[in-house]
C-alpha cells in the first residue's frame, strides 16, 4: 500500500450520496434468506455438536472451527440492526438484533451506539479506543511509564489478540459499560439488562442440554467467533498507509475510502462473513445492508481506483501495524520506533 493523494480520492467521491443512495434500500428477501441459512447453519452445528460431546468431546469443540464462523455471520446481522439497515422496520431491526445477541452475548443497543460512534469517528486519533483497537501515536507511547508500554505491547500483540483476546472481549469485556458520559448515559442500562437476559437464558439451556455439554460446545464457539470477528475488525484499520488524522483536520469520506480496507477473500469466505470485508463502502454508508455491499463496490469503479486492496497474506503484515507515526503520516512496527528514536527522529 502506498501514499494516497487526497484532493483525488475527494474529486472522484464529491457525489458519493449519489452512488450510493440506489444500495440503501433493504431487501424482505435478501434479509430473511439470510436469516434463515445463517440460523438454520448455527443450529444445525449446534445440535450436532451436542450430538457429538458425549462421543468424541474433540470432534464436538472441532466443529466450532465452523460454528464461529457462522456465530460471526450472525453478528453481523446484529450489526446491521444495529445501523437499522437490515430491513425496513425499526421494530423487525431491534428484535432480530436482540436475539442475534443472546447467540454472541454481545448487548445489542450498548455495542451499536459505541460503533455508530466507532463510524462517526472512524480515524481521529483521540478516540481510538472507542469501538476499535486502541492506536496510540508514537508520541503518546514515548510518555508512557514502562508498565503502560508492556500493557500496550500485550494489547496490541497477535498472540494475545487472536488467540484469548476476541475471547476476552466477547465474554468479559462486554458484561460492562465502560462508557459512561454523554451519548452512552441512556443505553448503558441495556448492558445490565442484557446479562440479565444472557445469564437467565444460558441458565434455562444448560440445565435442558446439562451444564457441562452446553458450557464447552458454546464457549467454544465463542473463542472461534471471537478470534474471527477481532481480527476481521482489526485489519480494517490497521496497515501502514492508513488515514488518521486529530479532530480538527479531519475528514469523513477519507476517513471511510482511505481509512478502511477491501479485504479480497474468496466468496464463501464474504458469505461466512457477511461481507465484512468491503469494509470501505460500509464505512462511507453504513446503512447500506450487508447484502448489498458486493453490488455496491463492484458497479462503481471509485471504488477499486482509491480503495486499500487486502489479500490474505498481505494482511498478515498488519500485525506489525502498532503506532501512528504523525511525522511520516503512517503507521509503524515497534521495531521502527526504536529504530527513529535512536536516530532521534
Amino acid at each position: 500500500m502506498k501514499e494516497f493523494n487526497k484532493e483525488e480520492v475527494l474529486t472522484d467521491f464529491k457525489n458519493w450520496n449519489q452512488k450510493v443512495k440506489k444500495y440503501q434500500l433493504p431487501s424482505t428477501s435478501s434479509a430473511i434468506i439470510q436469516l434463515a441459512d445463517s440460523f438454520g447453519f448455527y443450529i444445525g452445528l449446534l445440535l450436532l455438536q451436542f450430538y457429538l460431546y458425549d462421543k468424541t468431546i474433540v470432534g464436538s469443540v472441532a466443529l466450532a472451527v465452523l460454528n464461529g464462523f457462522i456465530l460471526g455471520r450472525i453478528f453481523i446481522i446484529q450489526h446491521d440492526c444495529g445501523h437499522q439497515s437490515f430491513t425496513k422496520s425499526r421494530t423487525a431491526n431491534n428484535i432480530i438484533g436482540t436475539i442475534c445477541s443472546i447467540c454472541t452475548i454481545i448487548p445489542y443497543k450498548y455495542w451499536a451506539k459505541s460503533h455508530n460512534f466507532h463510524h462517526a469517528h472512524n480515524g481521529q486519533l483521540e478516540v481510538s479506543d472507542i469501538g476499535d483497537v486502541q492506536c496510540l501515536t508514537t508520541e503518546e507511547y514515548a510518555q508512557l511509564g514502562w508498565k503502560q508500554k508492556v500493557a500496550y505491547r500485550i494489547y496490541r500483540n497477535p498472540f494475545y489478540l487472536f488467540t484469548i483476546g476476541g475471547f476476552v472481549y466477547v465474554v468479559l469485556y462486554n458484561r460492562f459499560a465502560l462508557l459512561k458520559t454523554g451519548q452512552f448515559e441512556k443505553v448503558r442500562k441495556y448492558v445490565t439488562i442484557s446479562n440479565i437476559m444472557f445469564a437467565v437464558l444460558y441458565s434455562v439451556f444448560a440445565w435442558l442440554i446439562g451444564v457441562d455439554r452446553f458450557l464447552v460446545v458454546q464457549f467454544a464457539n465463542l473463542l472461534f467467533f471471537g478470534t474471527y470477528a477481532l481480527w476481521f475488525f482489526y485489519i480494517q484499520h490497521q496497515y501502514e498507509f492508513i488515514y488518521k488524522s486529530g479532530k480538527e483536520n479531519w475528514d469523513y469520506v477519507l476517513s471511510a475510502i482511505k481509512g478502511s480496507t477491501y479485504y479480497k477473500l474468496p466468496g464463501v469466505a464474504h458469505w461466512l462473513t457477511g461481507n465484512i470485508g468491503y469494509h470501505h463502502i460500509h464505512h462511507l454508508c453504513p446503512t447500506i445492508p450487508n447484502y448489498n455491499l458486493k453490488r455496491c463496490h463492484f458497479d462503481n469503479p471509485e471504488f477499486e481506483k482509491h480503495v486499500n486492496t487486502l489479500t490474505f497474506w498481505k494482511s498478515l503484515k498488519t500485525v506489525r501495524a502498532n503506532l501512528w507515526d504523525a511525522t511520516q503520516q503512517k503507521m509503524v512496527s515497534f521495531r521502527e520506533y526504536k529504530r527513529l528514536r535512536r536516530q532521534g527522529v
